[in-house]
């Protein structure tokens, strides 16, 4: 029996026949899985590598590789102050402080009861409500420290569940249509890609030679 549900299954094999490659499905196979899970284990890599053909070894590399992608447990709600420059500037440093000391956790810790993962993070594109913070990729801001608990206590009671989804549901709307250019266009375009390519090497090559002369 595999990792996804079978409901979750038949999604996966939905997302992998929009693609005209296989393999072009492992990321979002790969926020599939989170969206069930929360985060990617072992059996789900290793079904998501049966899928898209790869093997597990890949889907680890990809995930390892993108923040947005965890290997590890993590929180149902993923909180992250974004310390960059405009929200540094506005107390984005000092909120951090705070919300380590209200949720009881360092920055990549995770709280006893499993229901915050807390991060500092790079800029969110949120800087005109600086200080900001995304929970699960929706952003609140500005934030003090009082707002800041605010916000907790209304994710612990369940006041955002409309607005917040657990972590790993990006979107709530699934995506229904695959790459609507004809296949053969797209190959074509490909090719015209490759050609142009090696005549730049090509014509590269040769001025360094004749500069060589």
């Amino acid at each position: 029996m595999g990792a996804f549900s079978p409901e979750m299954r038949e999604r996966a094999e939905s997302l992998v026949a929009l693609y005209p490659e296989r393999r072009s499905a492992l990321i979002p196979l790969c926020h599939l899985a989170q969206e069930e899970a929360g985060y990617l284990t072992q059996p789900f890599m290793e079904e998501i590598a049966e899928l898209t053909g790869t093997t597990p070894a890949e889907v680890y590399g990809t995930a390892s590789f993108y923040d947005m992608l965890h290997t590890e447990p993590v929180g149902k709600y993923l909180v992250g102050v974004c310390t960059n420059i405009a929200c540094l500037l506005q107390g984005g440093g000092e909120l951090l402080e705070h919300a380590e000391q209200a949720l009881g956790v360092a920055a990549g810790g995770t709280t006893d009861d499993e229901m915050f993962t807390l991060e500092e993070v790079e800029c969110v594109a949120h800087c005109d409500k600086a200080p900001a913070v995304q929970v699960n990729y929706r952003f609140f801001g500005p934030l003090t420290g009082e707002s800041f608990d605010n916000l907790i206590a209304k994710l612990r009671a369940g006041e955002y569940d409309g607005v917040v989804p657990p972590h790993g549901t990006l979107v709530r709307v699934r995506r229904e249509n695959g790459i609507e250019v004809p296949l053969e266009e797209v190959f074509a375009e490909r090719r015209e890609m490759d050609r142009a390519k090696a005549e730049r090497k090509a014509a590269a090559e040769a001025a360094k030679a004749k500069e060589g002369n």
